[in-house]
């Protein structure tokens, strides 16, 4: 039997970053397995990023990124895309992790060829169809076609066991741990070196919190950097126009607060390390900063990351104004308080997701 053909999609940042440690790990097998990586170009300036922290490439680009396209263009422009390239790659397994649009795609157009599918991230849920959306609806969408589901945690498993999903549920760990950690222990520090003070690290460009929500929770950042002069504050700037002028109009012009451009991988790994405390939206922050022991209030309604919050590193905050200043406020003031969200362990994995993964997409081959 001929070397199987692996093909692993990605189209944002996130998506590359979660699925370069299994793409790595399958390029070490080149006796196994043959690995090719297609991108949608969801997220095109933060992709190159990516491949170039991890030290790959796309071998397909599909280029789709165009300014002010919706959710609708982009998926009918996607799942032309995507069935071209696999019309050319003729692939034996698909591979893409989480819950962006262009994951969604991917386990579709496998589907529409009848590639086996593996969903790494898969069986995290919210329960509410529209929060976040689109990712909630994705996410389910994914399972119903997977021929593997790689659960991160045994909760995510569950999820999938109560969907009714009985075979080729695998708890893996998260590989986005496998990511964090292969970089933190290679880079540099590089954020903030003259300042000796501590450090807040403000994220915020979920499409749910748009608007007044996003508006909320950048005030009570602001707020919070006037409350101590001892601290800074550090935002990445997400590319969408929207969140940046948001941002910009509440959180500019203030001499502790740094309104960066989406920092490198690499750097911004060690800017959460540098991290005193974590404001934020994002999901992959959620897992992430829990591997340093770094707190994260975490600025939704809802998560489909529960176990960082049942682990006590993560609490749910929401968005209001007022509350953000309260939580904030106390862990930066009290040490015992903030001593147990710090010490608390990350439930996430142990950084050997991919290789488990790569096992069992091999494996698969072999029955």
């Amino acid at each position: 039997m001929s070397k199987p053909r692996i093909a692993c999609v990605v189209g944002t940042r996130p998506d590359a970053i979660k699925t370069a440690p299994v793409v790595l790990e399958l390029l070490r097998r080149p006796d196994e397995c043959e690995v090719k990586v297609i991108s949608t170009g969801q997220h095109r300036e933060m992709l190159d990023q990516v491949f170039e922290a991890f030290g790959f490439g796309a071998d397909i680009d599909l280029g789709l990124l165009k300014p002010g396209q919706g959710l609708a263009e982009f998926t009918a422009r996607a799942i032309t895309g995507l069935d071209q390239a696999m019309e050319e790659l003729r692939p034996d397994w698909v591979m893409a992790q989480g819950d962006t649009t262009t994951t969604f795609v991917a386990s579709l157009a496998a589907f529409y060829r009848q590639i086996p599918f593996g969903h790494i991230e898969a069986g995290l849920r919210t329960g509410e169809l529209f929060n976040p959306f689109p990712e909630e609806f994705n996410r389910r969408a994914c399972a119903i076609v997977a021929a593997q589901h790689y659960a991160p945690t045994e909760w995510s498993a569950d999820n999938l066991r109560k969907e009714g999903f009985t075979e080729n549920i695998h708890v893996t760990g998260n590989t986005g741990i496998d990511a964090v950690l292969q970089v933190a222990e290679r880079e540099p520090q590089s954020w903030l070196p003259d300042w000796p003070g501590r450090v807040i690290l403000f994220t915020s460009h979920r499409r749910e919190n748009w608007g007044a929500p996003m508006e909320s929770a950048a005030r009570a950042a602001r707020r919070v950097i006037e409350a101590f002069p001892d601290t800074a504050l550090v935002v990445p700037m997400h590319l969408n126009p929207a969140v940046r002028e948001t941002l910009r109009g509440i959180l500019g012009g203030h001499e502790r607060i740094h309104l960066v451009e989406p920092p490198e991988y690499p750097r911004f790994v060690k800017l959460m390390q540098r991290a005193t405390l974590i404001l934020s939206d994002s999901g992959g922050v959620q897992e992430e900063a829990p591997a340093f022991g770094i707190p994260v209030l975490v600025m939704r309604l809802t998560t489909e990351r529960p176990e960082g919050v049942d682990a006590g590193c993560a609490e749910l905050v929401g968005t209001d104004e007022d509350h953000i200043v309260t939580r904030a406020t106390d862990l930066l003031s009290n040490p015992e308080s903030y001593k147990a969200m710090a010490r608390a362990a990350s439930p996430y994995g142990d950084g050997q997701a991919a290789k488990r993964i790569a096992d069992l997409c091999l494996a698969s081959f072999q029955n």
